[in-house]
């Protein structure tokens, strides 16, 4: 988890705050592209928040299908090069030896990267492609209903950025156990970024599949972030606004715990799955 704010992540920009107009500084969230490039090609190009680069990276990986898992990944590094123009925004990934990713799975994961909730997509056709590459839970997690509660609270302490510029989107993961530890916290401009940078931590930690962890995120619950949820495993998904129709579709047919609008107080609803009192 991050602590302290990264100085890569905010600038200062001179504002007119009104209804005084004085002049004043004011703090504003970074968002820089970084180039992802798999084995010397480019796979995408991310706008996101600087830190945490590397999560980021292998979280993108694993959430988009490109590997299975840590064992996947041979190198993963900051380009050295000292004549590409942005260096420091390129991560290189080395995919291991014998490594499965073929050509068509990185096509697949490009066609992905643009894709959006407006694309016009079919939902059964969208979800049963999901379908091929992760397996339904067998029954919904069981999330306690103090968890919900408190998971947004709990995150909220690891917000340094958004706490200085109200300008983050955050995720957060909690694994399962009588305290449900926070296992990883993260921000960025984007929302599937930081759901993407806790996975990514965990990946590179070696902990992964996810299997009975809970991601809160603290914005809408789309189908997107439904949907790298489960590519990494995790059971249950409590976001602070409404889900989409298609995200709860997905957790329906999935067996996964949604929840929706948990602001931190007793009401909260939850569109799949089940939420113990």
């Amino acid at each position: 988890m991050r602590g302290a704010v990264d100085a890569a992540a905010i600038n200062d920009v001179e504002v007119t705050r009104y209804p005084s107009a004085d002049g004043v500084v004011d703090v504003v969230a970074v968002e820089e592209p970084m180039e992802i490039r798999v084995d010397g090609d480019s796979l995408a190009v991310l706008m996101r928040t600087p830190g945490s680069d590397r999560a980021l990276v292998a979280g993108f990986l694993l959430s988009e299908g490109v590997i299975d898992g840590l064992d996947d990944i041979q190198g993963l590094e900051p380009c050295r090069d000292p004549n590409k123009p942005h260096a420091e925004n390129t991560l290189m990934v080395a995919l291991a030896a014998g490594c499965s990713v073929g050509t068509s799975r990185m096509e697949k994961a490009r066609r992905a990267f643009f894709a959006t909730s407006s694309c016009g997509l079919c939902g059964k056709a969208t979800i049963d492609n999901i379908h091929q590459q992760v397996t339904p839970f067998d029954a919904p997690l069981h999330v306690p209903g103090a968890v919900v509660q408190e998971a947004g609270e709990r995150a909220l302490a690891h917000q340094h950025v958004f706490q200085r510029t109200g300008g983050l989107h955050a995720a957060a993961l909690f694994g399962p156990g009588p305290d449900w530890a926070l296992l990883a916290a993260d921000e960025d401009i984007g929302r599937h970024n930081a759901v993407d940078k806790v996975i990514g931590a965990r990946l590179l930690a070696d902990h992964s599949p996810l299997t009975g962890c809970v991601l809160w995120v603290s914005g809408r619950g789309s189908f997107e972030v439904v949907q790298k949820a489960l590519m990494a495993g995790i059971g249950a998904l409590i976001c602070v606004g409404a889900p989409s129709s298609l995200a709860v579709q997905l957790a329906q047919d999935s067996r996964m715990t949604l929840v929706g609008f948990a602001k931190g107080g007793a009401q909260f609803n939850v569109y799949a799955g089940h939420v113990a009192a």
